[in-house]
């Protein structure tokens, strides 16, 4: 049909999870090899409009609130002409990887927000 595959949604947001966390110090390698696993608990979309293929998305991710169990994520895809395209949210758990048991959310997540916040004012 010449458009993105509504499922690729899923693995774009996954990459704009991992580089959110990235440009806030924090790496998915880090938590994990600390012990501490943060499944998908649910994903939500709204497709406004269509991508096509070879056309360039970008991305914008959010983490709106102070995580406490679990952490959300908001996304909006902008198409080259910078149009809204599809709005979208996760919300990940935070996991002992030994125990495969909920945990709060890790110390050093909430300091790298709290960091961000007071640095962009925000």
């Amino acid at each position: 049909m010449g458009f993105v595959y509504y499922g690729n949604y899923a693995a774009y947001f996954e990459v704009a999870r991992v580089e959110a966390l990235r440009s806030l110090g924090i790496s998915y390698k880090s938590l994990e090899e600390g012990g501490v696993l943060m499944p998908v608990k649910n994903f939500e979309i709204d497709y406004l409009k269509p991508a096509k293929y070879d056309e360039m998305i970008e991305i914008v991710t959010t983490i709106k609130e102070t995580p406490k169990s679990g952490i959300l994520f908001e996304y909006e895809s902008l198409n080259e002409k910078k149009e809204v395209i599809n709005r979208a949210k996760t919300t990940l758990v935070f996991l002992d990887a030994a125990r495969m048991r909920p945990i709060r959310v890790p110390q050093l997540i909430i300091e790298a927000l709290q960091l961000h916040t007071d640095k962009n004012g925000q």
